[in-house]
């Protein structure tokens, strides 16, 4: 048995790198624990993979950010009255908009609309810097030469006043923490979550240390009675769990796990939505573990956007 603290890390250099195909392979990755596996060509044959078997959640983990020139009246119809999930879209000036979402949400667009001008522009804009998230999908509509898609760089996007910043701009964190906290934090709506699978990581084995890891209760101090409970409690917690891997497979095991296992979590969402996350969580009625991690993360986040952070920690 292993007992941790909670932690985090704010993975943003893919964005500033312009790197969304490993992006998206690392976050991918952390379900099956087989991070071990990227490699500098990994990430195409990981996502064809993904795509091919429906699982798209994990290519929500990346945002892309489009200026569009089209006529009014083509944007209302062909996009607005359409909007997928994870879409943003703002209105700079007659006929010049922002709109930005994740590679699935741009992937429904498609094929909702596969004889729309405006969403096959997008759609052409978008395959042409990456292929691999959007080359099985068809359009039939033709090009119209009043549409102009582009698709921003980091450098555009981060260069955007605060109030698009806020809602077009996405970060990823990836936190660790247990399960009582992820089970409160995925109920956040507008975010993607990829998380550590028990389903799938079998705990016995040697690339988990043979062991099952535990999140340090914030509720006990370390060597007080309540403290030596919890331990004995996920001590015969593990023992049950390895016994039962003998015979049964990790989905069923897991059935004896508790909240206090370790889980890591990638949380993909516009800075909009951490504001609201961060109001939440982090203030004093918060449940006390995930305010813990919270008020960890909050500095981070304040030091990279101080205009977006600062002074939201009641």
């Amino acid at each position: 048995m292993r007992v941790i603290l909670p932690s985090f890390e704010v993975l943003d250099h893919y964005f500033r790198e312009g790197r969304v195909l490993e992006q998206i392979e690392r976050c991918g990755r952390v379900c099956y624990k087989s991070e071990d596996k990227i490699t500098e060509e990994s990430a195409v044959p990981f996502i064809k993979g993904i795509i091919k078997r429906g699982h798209e959640s994990v290519i929500e983990m990346a945002n892309l950010v489009l200026e569009v020139t089209a006529p009014e009246e083509t944007f209302y119809n062909d996009f607005f009255v359409h909007i997928p999930r994870f879409c943003q879209a703002s209105r700079l000036s007659t006929g010049r908009f922002l709109i930005s979402g994740n590679p699935r949400s741009f992937r429904d667009l498609a094929r909702r609309l596969p004889d729309a001008p405006l969403i096959a522009a997008m759609k052409e804009e978008l395959e042409g810097h990456y292929p691999v998230l959007f080359e099985d999908i068809k359009v039939s509509a033709e090009a119209n030469p009043k549409i102009d898609v582009k698709l921003l760089s980091p450098q555009e996007v981060d260069a955007l006043d605060v109030p698009l910043l806020v809602k077009h701009r996405c970060l990823l964190c990836h936190i660790i923490v247990n399960r009582a906290v992820t089970h409160e934090l995925v109920r956040h709506r507008v975010a993607s979550y990829l998380q550590e699978s028990q389903r799938y990581c079998r705990y016995g084995e040697d690339k988990f240390g043979g062991e099952v890891t535990f999140i340090k209760p914030c509720f006990f101090q370390e060597g007080s009675g309540e403290y030596q409970l919890w331990e004995k409690a996920m001590e015969e917690t593990e023992k049950i769990y390895l016994e039962l891997l003998k015979t049964s497979s990790p989905q069923a095991a897991r059935t004896v796990l508790p909240n206090s296992c370790k889980t890591e979590i990638m949380v993909h969402a516009t800075l909009e939505e951490w504001q609201h996350i961060f109001r939440l969580r982090a203030s004093k009625a918060a449940d006390p573990s995930m305010r813990e991690i919270m008020l960890m993360m909050l500095p981070e986040f304040e030091r990279r956007f101080p205009q977006v952070f600062e002074g939201i920690a009641a």
